[in-house]
């Protein structure tokens, strides 16, 4: 079963702080983590989040975005804008409720990544991510408050929820391996210099949809490997 961890890069509003700990505890997330806050923890956050002041009091904070997720095995990042075309796989994004279901599958932390209130999350943050989610708004407005965002992705997460169900494996040191043989694939068949950054952006997104069983990841590292091996006697 997922271990989910809220974190909020650089929240401005320490009310939207405090009002997203009250929706952790609502749906039984524990861990939260920020990311350079612009503001501090004060008595208008711990009144916005009720009885759920424990998890402030536990909140973690890190100078980047890097330190922050260093040591979650799956990365989920949220925004209200999205591509038009599929071509463009940085912001390709999938519906929150599609998400919800396929990510019970994962057994590890799996980082839930919300942006700044103003600016949401640079392309460099998405890009490091291993999936998009976008949740369902009007197109007249589609941004939504923070800690909004957080209660609607947080309760579909816990309506989709069934202890005891199998679940795999796959942790961040598997993730990193496999895009790391994908990466010297593409050095190895001289992949066009130009293309590689989106390209990798697009095998990211597409093993992050996919979800694959640890059974499925060594089958899959296997033909990596000996394809890379084969391409490497050739030259």
């Amino acid at each position: 079963m997922p271990e989910f961890v809220v974190v909020l890069v650089e929240p401005k509003y320490s009310g939207n702080v405090g009002a997203v700990a009250r929706s952790m505890m609502n749906f039984d997330v524990r861990r939260l983590v920020l990311v350079k806050p612009a503001c501090p923890l004060d008595q208008a956050c711990y009144a916005r989040a009720m009885h759920a002041t424990g998890i402030l009091d536990s909140a973690v904070t890190f100078p980047t975005f890097a330190d922050a997720t260093k040591d979650l095995d799956f990365l989920v990042a949220t925004s209200s804008v999205e591509a038009h075309t599929e071509k463009y796989y940085l912001r390709n994004s999938i519906a929150l409720d599609k998400f919800a279901g396929d990510i019970a599958k994962v057994d590890g932390k799996v980082g839930l990544v919300f942006g700044r209130e103003d600016y949401g999350l640079f392309n460099e943050e998405i890009a490091v991510c291993d999936i998009l989610v976008k949740i369902p708004t009007s197109d007249e407005y589609p941004s939504l408050n923070l800690s909004h965002a957080v209660t609607l992705v947080l309760y579909e997460l816990y309506k989709e929820r069934h202890p005891g169900r199998k679940q795999r494996e796959l942790g961040r040191v598997e993730n990193d391996t496999l895009h790391g043989f994908f990466a010297e694939l593409l050095d190895t068949i001289e992949y066009p210099a130009h293309k590689k950054a989106q390209t990798k952006i697009m095998f990211r997104r597409m093993m992050g949809r996919a979800m694959p069983s640890l059974w499925e990841y060594h089958t899959f590292m296997g033909v990596l490997s000996k394809t890379l091996s084969r391409l490497k006697n050739k030259k």
